[in-house]
């Protein structure tokens, strides 16, 4: 299962209710992206939720 480095999202499950008020199984998969970065001084491709993504970009001042 995929897994966000930085904040550790993934795949989450649940129901979804119809109007009839059924439960069927869901699962609500993070937005990730492969990205390579720089850790500890090496180049890396890690996984990546878009929201820590958007964060980096943020405090990084890009």
């Amino acid at each position: 299962m995929a897994k966000c480095v930085l904040t550790g999202k993934k795949t989450s499950f649940g129901h979804s209710r119809s109007f009839s008020f059924k439960l069927t199984n869901r699962k609500w998969k993070p937005n990730l992206q492969r990205r390579r970065m720089l850790i500890n001084g090496r180049m890396q491709t890690v996984m990546i939720s878009t929201k820590a993504l958007r964060t980096l970009v943020k405090t990084s001042g890009k």
